[in-house]
């Protein structure tokens, strides 16, 4: 079994999406440390003029120490609406603004109290919409019992062999933080996956941005031409 574990991110770049087609089971890792400007709330998007915006879900106060399974969303704002409407300059450019909008409106018409929880609905409406069939778990609702964690990598290790997994597939960024012979004497393969960066039509009057969210790509390719992107990547 071939498994992939992530951070809940919001609204992810296309790399994070390629990964979960490209396992047997994802999981969601929750029961780790929060950590501020990251991508658990927020993600980037075009803006209308040139260069780039942040869209993000606000969140209850919290301390700095607190898991990711515990962040509230702050739902006294209206954050769906701002994110709409932060989306909104892509309908006289991209061609399938539509059909994303009513996505995002699709997944926020539902009520959410944590960020894991509108995470998860948001990562499965994305794979519902591409097609891509996928068991998307939370680490912390599975009641999956690990060995003790004594260093970072050892979350992926010890989840893989308690899942019985014969490969663990992680993205080509965070292949620092891995020792391959722990993976190697529990004889489980340690496979860095990198997704080529594919230019398509932003109609901007600027340079190409890669790696935004997910709902770029969505915006100007078909879900056919998105899954073709999702497959072209390169193992290290």
């Amino acid at each position: 079994m071939k498994l992939g574990i992530m951070q809940p991110y919001f609204l992810p770049y296309i790399g994070y999406i390629s990964l979960i087609k490209h396992t047997d089971m994802f999981i969601l890792l929750d029961e780790v440390q929060f950590i501020r400007h990251g991508w658990i709330e927020r993600n980037r998007i075009l803006k209308p003029t040139e260069g780039w915006q942040y869209i993000q879900v606000p969140l209850q106060k919290h301390t700095q120490t607190e898991l990711i399974k515990n962040i509230k969303i702050n739902n006294d704002l209206n954050w769906g609406k701002k994110i709409l409407s932060q989306i909104e300059h892509y309908k006289k450019k991209a061609p399938y603004y539509r059909r994303v909008v009513d996505l995002l409106k699709e997944i926020f018409s539902k009520q959410y109290t944590t960020i894991v929880e509108l995470n998860k609905d948001s990562l499965n409406a994305i794979c519902d919409y591409l097609s891509i069939k996928k068991d998307i778990c939370v680490f912390s609702e599975m009641g999956l019992t690990i060995d003790p964690i004594s260093e970072p990598d050892e979350w992926a290790l010890n989840i893989s062999k308690a899942r019985h997994a014969n490969e663990y597939r992680n993205p080509h960024g965070g292949v620092s933080i891995f020792n391959k012979e722990k993976y190697d004497r529990a004889n489980i393969a340690l496979v860095f996956q990198e997704v080529k960066a594919e230019e398509y039509l932003q109609k901007t009057n600027q340079p190409f941005i890669p790696n935004l969210s997910i709902l770029d790509v969505l915006m100007f390719n078909l879900p056919e031409t998105a899954n073709l992107m999702l497959d072209n990547f390169i193992i290290l």
